[in-house]
């Protein structure tokens, strides 16, 4: 995002790095189609985390080089891969079981809005006659975990808003929202900012946020002098 002249915030990939920073040696993580997908190639070094994908992929690796492409070989958006060492592939059914069962420790999906309570909308837009639902109604209720990852706003309009006016893919689900702006939690106190992006303000991202944000470090400060 530009002000003035100024670029602010993480470009795409910077923002799939934040995303990858935050996820747990020997997780098992799905990637939603979009930005998400970017994560794949961002994994840091010496962490070992085993990507899902919902078409029937265990152990993806970071996109192929150009020329190496296996059409044969692609993710749940039918970009092409790549598989790690020992990863393997399966039904759709069995790809579902283990969504369902609750063995994968993170989703990280892409949105078209999301709420202030953690409500989900993102298959359907208000106005389109179809959507794709996916696998991310199974993913935000089977994972353990569900990190958004997106811009913070589309053609300039917030998408994380008070309530959604979109179809909803599943309520209070989100748990932790990473967008180009800032990363931000969703507690039972609200929407927490847990990190400014370079060169945004708190005052920024509010402006470009329909609902009401607070800091960590203001919560902190008011815990403090609670407790003196």
């Amino acid at each position: 995002m530009v002000r003035g002249e100024q670029k602010v915030g993480w470009s795409k990939l910077e923002l799939a790095s934040r995303v990858a920073q935050d996820l747990e040696d020997g997780w098992f993580v799905n990637l939603g189609i979009g930005i998400p997908t970017l994560v794949a190639d961002v994994i840091p070094e010496g962490k070992e985390i085993i990507l899902h994908s919902e078409n029937g992929l265990l152990g993806l690796g970071p996109k192929p080089e150009p020329g190496q492409e296996d059409m044969d070989l692609v993710n749940a958006g039918k970009e092409p891969i790549t598989l790690k060492p020992g990863g393997c592939f399966f039904s759709q059914s069995d790809s579902f079981a283990m969504i369902r069962g609750g063995h994968l420790d993170a989703a990280v999906l892409g949105a078209f809005q999301v709420s202030m309570y953690g409500d989900l909308a993102s298959w359907k837009l208000p106005n389109a006659p179809l959507g794709r639902v996916g696998g991310a109604m199974d993913l935000t209720v089977g994972s353990k975990r569900v990190f958004l990852c997106m811009q913070h706003t589309s053609k300039g309009t917030p998408k994380i808003v008070g309530e959604c006016s979109y179809p909803l893919t599943a309520p209070r689900c989100v748990d932790r929202i990473y967008t180009d702006l800032a990363v931000i939690d969703v507690t039972d106190d609200g929407l927490v900012v847990q990190e400014l992006a370079p060169g945004v303000t708190f005052d920024y991202l509010q402006e470009r946020t329909a609902a009401p944000l607070k800091l960590q470090a203001d919560m902190q400060s008011e815990t403090i002098g609670v407790q003196h």
